[in-house]
């Protein structure tokens, strides 16, 4: 088979929120890309290999002093490159061309005009003027534009407020839109990419679910021989498509171990044990560790403090169980590729750390076992379609996320019993309902929030200070930015009247309607 990674496209991040977008609508495509910051290396970038790159929009204008620009080298490699929105803009400026901040600045849809005979754009079209020219349906999101052209390049595109709306220079096979492709609003951007990546750029289309499953086993059986390896189940999407992968790959020589921490959603425990040792036959040794989770979170309220601990007592009960199996040498973990992109950021100071990842964040340094991560190249949505390769069930691969630490950062404060255990009925009323009336599936997370404060309740005719509950459901794309789910009223009064009536404890159900940003999406 075909090295799948062999034509990939290189993304090289000006800190445009679509930049993971853009990735993954390459990989869509069938060929592999990855994400570098904007200054990386020129070393990196000639290592990587690329058969073309791609320059991600920015929030930055490169009319300021010291904002990210791209080099002269970059674009003197030979091979294609697209610049998107900032990206276009960096090009524009680098060569000669000005870029200056628009007096009608545009935002949202736009209607782009195609010119005849241009590489990237001719023959695409999604309606006509009255003169039968093509006109494009796109996502703007920009305040500058290019005011003149670049030395060298055509005007291919444009709009009434942005006469430059698009360029390319055919000889140098450099490109640039000014409008966003990657979003689902620009209706040919699929094409649009496309044509970059297989016409221009000769990519071919081997990234696809099968050849990954292919792959990844071979690399795996390459990369730990004859060894045992123990992997973390916690029954989410990542570690079951990493069981079923390392089961596939490995068979005998996988030992799953189960930490029931107490801080799982209601009968969680049993559905995992049901569903990977009695009916996949894995090997699964449950350890039930919620006194243990309890004694080490006691008096505990800050967040990242929770997570440390959490995910430190994780490492210390594997390596108490891999002290008991003879040959392991391999812990086995479900990271992917938005938490190494997130994680490298934040290491080498360009993005904010936001939360530490359980996943790449609180190893211990003298942690005995190695590592192997499969699925870190991967996207959660290429993850999903592994385990529908693996033939994992629907309701699996589909579940919503959940966070490594569980109900830890999701009561808020100190974790106590007594919290985990009314929030787990909360939760579980809130997304049996969301099934129930076909609205799981709408929105991309669902779950309850435990909030220690106590708010006065009307019971019948007698006063109660009980604990309040809130619940949040949030649709996204790529979990890097997201809305709060506008569910009916009718359904979240028939919710919020169910928990409070069923749950001895709780008086008061809210619904978050933050977005993200400025909120995540998780409270902790």
């Amino acid at each position: 088979m075909k090295d799948i990674h062999a034509d990939k496209i290189l993304i090289l991040d000006f800190g445009s929120q679509y930049t993971q977008l853009i990735a993954r609508r390459v990989r869509e495509l069938g060929t592999f890309s990855e994400i570098y910051p904007w200054d990386i290396g020129l070393e990196r970038i000639i290592s990587f290999n690329a058969k073309g790159i791609i320059l991600s929009g920015g929030p930055e204008s490169v009319t300021l002093e010291d904002t990210p620009v791209v080099s002269n080298e970059v674009l003197s490699l030979g091979i294609p490159v697209l610049g998107i929105c900032y990206g276009m803009q960096a090009i524009a400026n680098l060569m000669e061309g000005e870029v200056e901040e628009s007096n009608q600045k545009e935002f949202g849809y736009a209607k782009v005009n195609v010119e005849k005979g241009c590489e990237l754009l001719s023959g695409l079209s999604d309606h006509p003027d009255k003169n039968g020219k093509a006109i494009l349906d796109v996502w703007m999101s920009h305040g500058d534009r290019v005011a003149s052209l670049p030395k060298g390049f055509e005007v291919i595109a444009s709009t009434e407020s942005a006469p430059i709306a698009a360029i390319e220079n055919k000889e140098r096979k450099l490109y640039g839109l000014q409008f966003h492709p990657e979003v689902t609003h620009t209706k040919q951007g699929e094409k649009i990419l496309g044509r970059f990546i297989h016409d221009i750029c000769g990519c071919s289309s081997d990234w696809t679910s099968a050849n990954i499953v292919h792959e990844s086993i071979k690399n795996v059986k390459q990369q730990v021989g004859n060894d045992q390896v123990i992997l973390g189940l916690s029954g989410g999407v990542d570690s079951s498509v990493v069981a079923a992968l390392l089961h596939k790959a490995i068979g005998a020589q996988l030992t799953c171990i189960f930490v029931d921490t107490g801080l799982l959603r209601l009968n969680e425990g049993d559905q995992v044990m049901e569903t990977f040792a009695e009916h996949m036959g894995v090997k699964v040794i449950r350890v039930n560790a919620e006194q243990r989770y309890l004694e080490a979170l006691q008096g505990v309220t800050d967040p990242e403090k929770k997570r440390k601990i959490i995910g430190n007592l994780f490492i210390k009960i594997f390596e108490d169980e891999s002290s008991k199996l003879s040959n392991a040498k391999w812990l086995a973990q479900g990271t992917i590729y938005p938490d190494v992109i997130e994680s490298a950021g934040a290491s080498t100071g360009k993005a904010h750390l936001i939360k530490s990842h359980h996943n790449v964040g609180g190893l211990p340094d003298d942690m005995k076992l190695k590592l192997v991560e499969p699925l870190r190249e991967l996207f959660k949505d290429e993850v999903r379609k592994m385990g529908e390769e693996l033939g994992l069930p629907g309701a699996m691969i589909y579940r919503h996320p959940f966070p490594g630490p569980g109900l830890g950062v999701r009561i808020l404060g100190e974790v106590k019993k007594e919290f985990a255990d009314l929030l787990r009925l909360a939760d579980d009323i809130f997304i049996s309902e969301l099934r129930a009336t076909d609205l799981y599936d709408e929105v991309s997370q669902a779950f309850a929030v435990f909030l220690p404060v106590r708010s006065v309740g009307v019971m019948g005719d007698g006063r109660r200070y009980d604990y309040v509950i809130a619940l949040r459901a949030v649709e996204t794309i790529d979990f890097m930015t997201a809305r709060w789910a506008h569910l009916p009223y009718e359904f979240l009064d028939h919710v919020s009247r169910r928990i409070i009536n069923e749950i001895d404890g709780i008086s008061r159900v809210t619904y978050d309607i933050s977005g993200k940003p400025p909120a995540t999406i998780e409270w902790e």
